[in-house]
């Protein structure tokens, strides 16, 4: 059974750093990433990192955020270090991985990112 847990998300003010964490298991992953969603909006791409260790970031974080992941055997841990936070980035950030057996996309719970004074 495959399953993403995140965690990491609160509130901190303009200016700091964050680091959200994702713990997928029960697959090999190939690409895993990161998504943010605020209210009424279509979830967006924040950041991806492919199995090789490519990576893409949304224009609106290059230079800010890094994205990392750990395999190990059937799990994958992804982080997402936020640094110089803005408050447009505030927003509620899903974790996301593919996996080479399923052929599957799979979702975390979502952890709520606030960026304000």
């Amino acid at each position: 059974q495959v399953q993403l847990v995140e965690s990491g998300g609160g509130l901190m003010q303009p200016g700091g750093s964050l680091r959200l964490s994702c713990l997928a298991s029960g697959s090999i992953f190939s690409t895993v990433a990161w998504y943010r969603q605020t209210p009424g909006k279509q979830r967006e791409l924040v950041a991806t990192k492919t199995r090789g260790g490519i990576t893409q970031y949304a224009d609106s974080v290059k230079g800010r955020f890094t994205i990392s992941r750990d395999d190990n055997r059937n799990t994958v841990t992804v982080n997402l270090q936020m640094n110089s936070l803005k408050p447009e980035d505030t927003a509620v950030y899903f974790c996301n991985a593919l996996s080479y057996v399923t052929g599957g996309t799979y979702w975390g719970q979502g952890t709520q990112v606030t960026v304000s004074s």
